[in-house]
């Protein structure tokens, strides 16, 4: 049997590295599976880890449990799972804090969230109450937190301003490094999310029933459309 103390160490490490890419948080979550008899340990940890890290690695810890919910109900584990319905107010709080400090993950949240209630883990009325929340704390502009700290150019104002990486009117600042590393990973997950929107399953009739299902049925104006058309390439051709 593995030691536990061990185990939480390295699922600590797991989730303090976690990044943009889609494998970094099924590692993870196949970490936490592994050792499912430890569920309510590792899920502490999980609490544990939003409370101690950056704001950064608290989005990409968001994004970590829904793959973890995802992957335990496909697993059949749903201990996971119904500790994160029961804590997931806890965990938005820490995500996207009452204070204004992460106003950047607020869209975070939300796309998690509906990702949740799409695979059936949260029910709507959950995240309609949780949303009402967000909106009080997406006041502040996201790109505000994610600002470069001030410079100070005068020493006597030195005792006013705000230490690397600490707060200034009350919202936290992030220092250069982990503002460059937010917009690569923010533009990883778009690239991906494009990559999704795109993908068609193998079966040739998905594509063409998706085609079908979209396209809108031929009228009267297409054919004269058509006719349109074929007249003026005709003309550009020099075709009587």
């Amino acid at each position: 049997m593995a030691d536990p103390f061990e185990v939480r160490m390295r699922f600590s490490s797991l989730l303090q590295h976690l990044n943009a890419s889609i494998t970094s948080s099924q590692k993870a979550a196949h970490y936490a599976l592994k050792y499912r008899d430890m569920d309510e340990d590792l899920h502490s940890c999980i609490l544990e880890q939003l409370e101690r890290n950056s704001m950064n690695n608290r989005a990409n810890i968001m994004y970590f449990i829904e793959h973890l919910c995802d992957m335990a109900q496909r697993e059949n584990h749903l201990e996971f799972v119904r500790m994160m319905q029961r804590d997931i107010l806890m965990v938005v709080d820490a995500v996207a804090p009452e204070d204004g400090s992460g106003a950047a993950n607020v869209k975070v949240v939300r796309r998690v969230l509906n990702g949740l209630q799409q695979k059936d883990i949260l029910v709507p009325q959950t995240v309609v109450e949780i949303e009402a929340c967000l909106k009080e704390r997406d006041t502040l502009p996201a790109h505000l937190a994610l600002s470069p700290l001030p410079t100070n150019e005068n020493p006597t104002k030195a005792s006013n301003t705000t230490p690397h990486g600490g707060k200034a009117n009350g919202v936290a600042r992030l220092d250069k490094r982990q503002i460059e590393q937010r917009i690569e990973e923010d533009r990883e997950r778009h690239k991906r999310l494009r990559e999704s929107i795109w993908a068609i399953g193998a079966d040739d009739d998905l594509e063409f029933e998706k085609m079908w299902d979209e396209g809108s049925d031929v009228g009267e104006d297409d054919f004269l459309a058509a006719e349109e058309d074929m007249l003026e390439r005709r003309q550009a051709v020099g075709v009587d």
